[in-house]
């Protein structure tokens, strides 16, 4: 099987790929190999674990490939990415591992890139911004698996009681948020920014002020005036006038926020696409609308990938190679996004997922992911950045937060983790 070495990019048609997947094979004579992949679990019960997900993929796999074995072990959210951080330090690296980040290993020389693992359509498949998003000192390393966005969810009802419409920039937002408090709305506008995901929210509100957490070249700017700016004014004119609801921003977690807007007791607030059935479940009529800007529609908007990663230690890249080409074939691909409510991270399951009526309620979601902006995750220091980010944001919007001084100590902090002093 051809794979890309060089910097050259492919266009191909669809049969042309259908080709490459279905028929791209490993030559026989080699012995049986066993591959070894760690995973993470996207199910919320033991009936849509993942590893269900896995085991079905395999199977299919493995009937088409004698010669090679795929075992699977999947591990929650909590635990997988100590789990395989465990497996590398005792030199017991799994061929393949699903997880959040993937900087680390690719700065230590421990991983495959794209370019060493994957056929020309299948990596030139990836979108752009989460391709892009995989990379470290030009060399793309982490292969995009899931992704998702974030839209502003309105509870559809409490906005008809209180007479107003959907906004399309802050001074609306705020509008809107005041109408609703004035009707007794619990929580105006749910701004979770605690410790569960504060590092998400955060970065909502910082693009749509025009800033972010670095500059085009990667170097943190979280105390730029942009963001100063940005979380000068929700501290102004969303907290400061009551209309974030009864907890505190600081404490408020997202989980809690999305149960509570799930429960009627929300007017507005950033959601993902999981939000989508928890809302329905409990018959709350909603609606969605692109992230509001400070003057309009924010010229981008967060998206989020979690990544696939190969380890070099067993050697066996084409065999790792073949398998992931398998992985990221259109029917998987939305096989796998369709189970969790999560968004294609190929340009053909995208396409597919559009054309879909059956997929109508990702649409909004979709069309923000092609010109997102994800977190620098091709950082080093990104983890304990994202970490400080949690413990520290939620102080600039108190009541007598700075956030001039909240910001600066994060900036310092970061300079200094990426500095890796």
């Amino acid at each position: 099987m051809q794979r890309r070495r060089t910097g050259m990019i492919a266009a191909t048609s669809v049969l042309g790929m259908t080709a490459v997947l279905g028929g791209c094979g490993l030559g026989g004579g080699s012995g049986e190999v066993t591959l070894r992949l760690v995973a993470a679990d996207y199910g919320d019960s033991a009936s849509n674990s993942s590893q269900k997900y896995w085991d079905k993929l395999v199977k299919a796999y493995e009937a088409k490939h004698a010669n090679v074995k795929v075992e699977v072990s999947v591990y929650s959210w909590n635990d997988v990415d100590r789990k395989v951080k465990e497996l590398v330090a005792a030199g017991k690296a799994p061929d393949m591992a699903q997880i959040g980040a993937y900087a680390d290993y690719a700065a230590a020389g421990k991983l495959y890139s794209t370019a060493d693992l994957l056929s020309i359509p299948v990596e030139a498949d990836f979108l752009e911004p989460l391709a892009d998003a995989g990379e470290v000192k030009h060399n793309k390393y982490g292969l995009p698996f899931a992704a998702s966005t974030r839209v502003l969810f309105y509870n559809k009802t409490l906005f008809t009681e209180a007479g107003i419409t959907p906004p399309k920039d802050w001074s609306e937002l705020a509008a809107d948020a005041e109408a609703l408090k004035e009707k007794g709305v619990k929580y105006p506008f749910a701004l979770p920014l605690g410790s569960e995901e504060a590092q998400a929210e955060t970065m909502q509100w910082l693009l749509g002020g025009g800033g972010g957490y670095t500059d085009d070249i990667g170097t943190y700017t979280l105390d730029s005036a942009e963001n100063i700016s940005t979380f000068t004014w929700l501290r102004d004119n969303l907290v400061a006038k009551g209309l974030t609801g009864p907890v505190a921003p600081a404490e408020l977690n997202r989980a809690d926020a999305f149960a509570a807007f799930a429960n009627g007791d929300v007017g507005m607030l950033n959601g993902h696409p999981t939000l989508i059935q928890q809302a329905a479940k409990k018959g709350v009529k909603f609606g969605t609308v692109a992230m509001p800007g400070r003057n309009g529609k924010a010229k981008t908007t967060m998206g989020v990938a979690d990544w696939m990663t190969a380890f070099k230690q067993n050697g066996h890249r084409e065999q790792i190679g073949d398998f992931l080409d398998y992985v990221y074939s259109e029917q998987n691909v939305l096989a796998f996004s369709r189970e969790y409510d999560l968004l294609p991270v190929t340009n053909s399951a995208s396409d597919a997922m559009q054309a879909s009526t059956q997929d109508k309620d990702l649409r909004p979601f979709l069309a923000e992911l092609p010109l997102s902006t994800l977190y620098p995750v091709g950082n080093t220091s990104w983890a304990a950045v994202s970490a400080d980010i949690k413990k520290g944001i939620g102080r600039a919007v108190a009541a007598n937060g700075n956030p001039t001084a909240v910001l600066g100590q994060l900036q310092a902090a970061a300079t200094l983790a990426e500095s890796g002093k």
